[in-house]
């Protein structure tokens, strides 16, 4: 089924000015410039901090999303529906932090290009068309008998107002407004949800669009290139809009909140999480390396994005664990697991991996926050061979699949309802995130559009890190508390990691045991110190990077 749309729909003008402030640029990661981001071929959709993105000068355009009916769900007939388990759990800390005056705060970004001179009533329709195809970015949240309620307005009854925010003469100044903006404006209490704009330039616009996490998850940001490109594309060429039907995210969250909203900690369906809980001592799998994180306390953050390995060493990585009977993610947890093994951590990785929920249906291009979390456990004891510890990885992923059934918000309430209770995890938690952004809707067109992705938050106590997989290779987005033991750890740990991820690449192998005596690794009849230093251009190049 496909979803047309005919005319352009209906857009609400208004011409505004606003002003911007000076600020430094808080990002203490640099990341290649877009030439950068297209060496090697085509680009590929990647996230690292807004503060590095090169973006050119240009007039800015906001579109802000306005209410044309009398009141919220005027347009939606039926019963008051419920939010998710995810919304409720991120509603509640964003309510708690209000009324403490301590809030936390976060947003997902997306820009991606349009070329040539912009066709602007057509940009305006698509952005409209895009808000009117997802009902969860329609919705207004409240707080109905304890229960978080989600109130759409109908496609009819939104509008765009256009402001015309004025010309920014340099690439700083672009960049610092739009962090300012984002930070500042969204509001998971307050509606709308998500911001959109342009910079606008004679032969090129970059389009932009921030949104809170509550409407969306990183797995959305695809749709909305692939969504607002093809609309504009539409409306540019006078013709109909056709995208596949998508569902709504507000019925995704009913049907979750029915089967489990009564379910008990008795449940055998949490059985794995018990399971895991008995081993680990506790609810939430420590990040096992000292970050200096004082208990009870949360701190201001630091946002890196490295590059960890090309196209060529990416592929040769892929091609290791596929000759061992596992997948190039498989290959990744496993280096990560060894990498903390080698940098102080224990012989058993314990942590938290995300995983899509969106299956192959009419969610694939929903927008929405379609992610559960589950707890991963395998070995990675120094003994064994790199075929082993991806065995390993492979049976415990095999094992967590068999018992995602229920969200992981509501196994948090059951299990560990002291640590629910609070705003933030209770310590630094094991985090692990991957995605190969070459499988995504609409990513045979991302060396047109040119999509870059952004993550932020205000405030944390430990450390998440995502890995992707592009056209041009791996990468690395961390987010983790600033302080000086926590860089020093970083900093260790990604460089432990590159060093690790190289060695299977190129050899299939994992680094070997450090000489007791000289503490150099014995690699064979060859000994390196201070990391490997065989005749490889892709080892030989990290070392003089990380020896800088």
């Amino acid at each position: 089924m496909t979803q047309p749309a005919r005319a352009r729909p209906p857009i609400m003008r208004r011409s505004g000015k606003c002003c911007h402030a000076n600020a430094t640029c808080s990002a203490h990661g640099r990341y290649p410039s877009r030439e950068s981001f297209l060496r090697g071929g085509r680009a590929s959709m990647r996230q690292f901090p807004l503060e590095a993105l090169d973006l050119a000068p240009g007039r800015l355009v906001e579109w802000r999303l306005q209410r044309m009916g009398e009141q919220a769900g005027s347009g939606v007939d039926g019963p008051v529906r419920r939010a998710s388990f995810n919304q409720d759990k991120h509603f509640s800390v964003a309510e708690e932090g209000r009324k403490a005056d301590d809030l936390f705060s976060s947003w997902l970004a997306i820009a991606f290009e349009v070329s040539g001179p912009l066709d602007r009533h057509a940009l305006e329709s698509a952005l409209l068309y895009f808000a009117q195809r997802h009902e969860v970015l329609r919705c207004e949240f409240r707080r109905l008998a304890g229960e978080l309620a989600c109130e759409p307005l109908g496609p009819q009854d939104i509008g765009l107002a256009a402001v015309d925010v004025g010309e920014f003469d340099s690439t700083d100044e672009l960049r610092t407004f739009l962090s300012d903006s984002f930070k500042e404006r969204i509001d998971t209490l307050s509606w709308p949800l998500f911001l959109m704009g342009a910079v606008v330039r004679d032969d090129s616009s970059t389009v932009y669009l921030a949104f809170d996490h509550i409407v969306c998850d990183g797995m959305s940001m695809p749709n909305v290139v692939s969504d607002i490109q093809t609309a504009y594309a539409a409306y540019a060429a006078g013709s109909d809009v056709v995208l596949p039907t998508v569902g709504s995210y507000l019925d995704f969250a009913q049907e979750q909140r029915r089967r489990y909203l009564a379910i008990s900690e008795f449940d055998g369906r949490l059985d794995y999480w018990k399971s895991f809980m008995a081993r680990n001592g506790e609810f939430f799998p420590r990040f096992p390396l000292d970050l200096g994180i004082e208990p009870e306390r949360t701190y201001p953050t630091v946002n890196e994005a490295f590059p960890l390995l090309d196209a060529r060493q990416t592929a040769e990585l892929e091609s290791r664990c596929l000759a061992v009977g596992g997948k190039a993610f498989m290959g990744v947890l496993a280096a990560v697991a060894i990498s903390l093994r080698e940098t102080g951590g224990p012989s058993v990785y314990r942590g938290l991996m995300p995983v899509s929920e969106r299956g192959k249906g009419d969610w694939l291009g929903s927008m929405g926050w379609f992610v559960n979390t589950m707890p991963i456990e395998f070995s990675v004891a120094e003994e064994e061979s790199f075929a082993e510890v991806v065995a390993n990885v492979r049976t415990g992923f095999a094992e967590m699949l068999r018992s995602i059934d229920v969200p992981f918000v509501r196994v948090w309430e059951l299990l560990a309802p002291d640590d629910f209770a609070k705003r933030t995890w209770p310590f630094p938690v094991n985090f692990f995130s991957y995605a190969d952004m070459r499988k995504c809707p609409g990513a045979e067109n991302h060396h047109n559009w040119r999509p870059t992705t952004h993550v932020w938050a205000s405030r944390s106590n430990g450390t998440s890190s995502w890995f992707q997989r592009d056209t041009a290779g791996l990468h690395m987005n961390s987010i983790y508390a600033d302080t000086p033991q926590s860089r020093r750890t970083m900093t260790e740990l990604r460089r432990t990691l590159q060093r690790v991820l190289l060695e299977i690449s190129h050899f299939g192998t994992m680094p070997s045991p450090r000489d007791e005596t000289t503490g150099s690794r014995v690699h064979g009849t060859v000994t390196t110190v201070n990391g490997p230093r065989r005749a490889e251009p892709g080892l030989v190049e990290w070392e003089r990077a990380v020896s800088r």
